[in-house]
């Protein structure tokens, strides 16, 4: 995937001061290897480890030169002319600091990467399946923007990323990502921060990537999906505290057991090894809510042993 990511970024973009930085979290595919032969004008840093993503990631920023900042997924690869298109955008709106455009499927499809920041009403709606609710009123934003199919300009709260541009000074400013999101909310809270300093978030349908998705971490399902819970703790703690943390777990806790149920039913009519899977994740995922304290979890790293024997690995 990375030859088609990068082989999209070099035949289909005209900037000539254009800066391509791999950060490598310690591949042993040989990678590294066919990206200098293949690619010699790449930049490539071997951290010899899997840093996680906000780690990873903000390796490449630190030596990077560019006025803008992409941050962009392996498993992806840009349209022609997206990102001349993309710095174009930019430069017209210098009250933005960061930018997202859309990401499809390789479907075409438009897939969900600008949302609105994670709230604990809206994480209990996104929960009980009361996303429609949003067209009566703004009041009930869960976790997507509600009819919107990533077709008009707007201001969004966070951009996926899979796939998100800043301002080169004011990301280093911002120190990158925060460390301590492993894998998933970093861009979340990045963004946020972006915010927080007067700065908007736009996006624009006239720039697109395709996006495969899960490539990187399909083969581990369950121990990301529990990396996906920490750095939920981890978020709603940083932003709402011990009281957030907490109603979050509630929330958290209602949703892995509403699709308990429903897949439970639906695994009646369809007992293939997909929804087995599933129903096993949310099982794993459900017990290890249940026992977790999110508070001590957060403060002190305290989690319940099943949770220590699930741990991404590279």
């Amino acid at each position: 995937m990375i030859a088609d990511c990068l082989g999209s970024i070099v035949e289909r973009t005209r900037f000539s001061d254009l800066e391509i930085i791999v950060s490598d979290n310690g591949s042993t595919d040989g990678s590294v290897a066919f990206i200098r032969e293949t690619f010699p004008d790449v930049k490539v840093i071997e951290n010899r480890e899997n840093l996680g993503f906000a780690r990873g990631n903000n390796v490449g920023i630190r030596v990077s030169e560019g006025e803008y900042v992409l941050i962009l997924n392996p498993d992806t690869y840009v349209h022609e002319g997206a990102l001349d298109r993309w710095v174009e955008f930019a430069d017209r709106h210098p009250e933005a600091g960061a930018f997202g455009c859309r990401v499809t499927n390789p479907d075409g499809s438009y897939q969900q990467s600008a949302r609105p920041f994670p709230t604990v009403r809206g994480e209990l709606l996104a929960a009980l399946y009361l996303r429609s609710l949003a067209y009566i009123s703004d009041y009930f934003t869960s976790d997507m923007y509600t009819g919107w199919k990533g077709d008009t300009e707007r201001a969004i709260d966070w951009q996926s990323g899979c796939c998100v541009m800043f301002r080169g000074a004011l990301l280093k400013q911002l120190g990158g990502f925060d460390e301590q999101f492993f894998y998933h909310y970093e861009e979340v809270d990045l963004c946020r921060r972006v915010w927080n300093l007067g700065h908007s978030v736009l996006y624009t349908p006239e720039v697109s990537i395709t996006h495969l998705g899960g490539q990187s971490v399909g083969r581990f399902p369950v121990p990301f999906e529990l990396e996906k819970c920490r750095n939920r703790y981890r978020y709603f703690y940083k932003y709402f505290g011990k009281r957030g943390v907490r109603q979050c777990r509630r929330a958290l806790l209602l949703w892995l057991r509403v699709r308990q149920l429903g897949y439970g039913v639906k695994r009646l009519l369809d007992g293939s090894d997909a929804l087995s899977g599933r129903l096993a994740m949310y099982r794993t995922c459900f017990a290890w809510n249940k026992q977790i304290d999110p508070v001590r979890f957060v403060e002190a790293g305290v989690e319940p042993p099943l949770g220590k024997k699930l741990v991404p690995s590279a």
